[in-house]
């Protein structure tokens, strides 16, 4: 059951109600300008309500970005068909993430204003999400290495690997895709696609 907190109206708000708000702020004005006042403001609770839940705005968007992110991936996940080798389904299921990744509002406002916040989970470590990807993207290979569509290697690297490449396409999609010298986003999805076959073929 989700906590819940109170409203100064004396009704009860869920988490998700200070997360959707979190949001409405950070898509106003970047991560460095939300504050908890301004999320209790948006979500029409007093300061103290939202301090219950979350002891200062970095757990908020924490959780935030978790929540986000994990879901994009699990509708990524439940609008590609079943049936195909491994492989395949795993290149479908990494192509279609990075899609969606690219255009999702909340990351493009976050590396737009905010994108060093995000340095840490290149140079230092791997954050929930990163986790989540990475343990789908094993589970594929560990299936491609049963069904023989997925070269034999150490699931483990074969996985860390996959999950670096494809951040990286995450991460730098603007610079990338913009300018006179830009590559159009989905030829570089193509090519990225070829990449993961090549790199996972026996």
């Amino acid at each position: 059951m989700k906590p819940e907190c109170h409203t100064r109206a004396g009704g009860r708000v869920s988490d998700d109600t200070l997360l959707d708000a979190a949001k409405e702020c950070v898509l106003a004005g970047g991560v460095r300008r939300t504050t908890l006042t301004g999320i209790a403001q948006t979500a029409g609770v007093s300061r103290m309500t939202v301090y219950r839940r979350f002891p200062d705005v970095d757990s908020v968007l924490a959780t935030l970005m978790t929540r986000e992110f994990t879901a994009l991936l699990q509708h990524v996940a439940d609008e590609i068909p079943a049936g195909g080798t491994a492989r395949s389904r795993l290149v479908e299921h990494a192509v279609a993430g990075v899609r969606r990744l690219g255009t999702d509002p909340l990351l493009r406002t976050v590396l737009e204003l905010d994108a060093e916040l995000l340095l840490p989970y290149v140079t230092e470590r791997l954050g929930a999400t990163q986790r989540l990807a990475e343990e789908g993207l094993h589970m594929f290979v560990v299936e491609g290495h049963a069904d023989g569509s997925v070269r034999p290697g150490d699931a483990a690297a074969q996985s860390r690997a996959l999950l670096l490449l494809l951040q990286s396409f995450v991460l730098s999609r603007r610079p990338a895709t913009a300018g006179e010298t830009g590559v159009a986003p989905e030829t570089l999805l193509t090519e990225l696609a070829h990449l993961l076959e090549g790199a996972l073929k026996p």
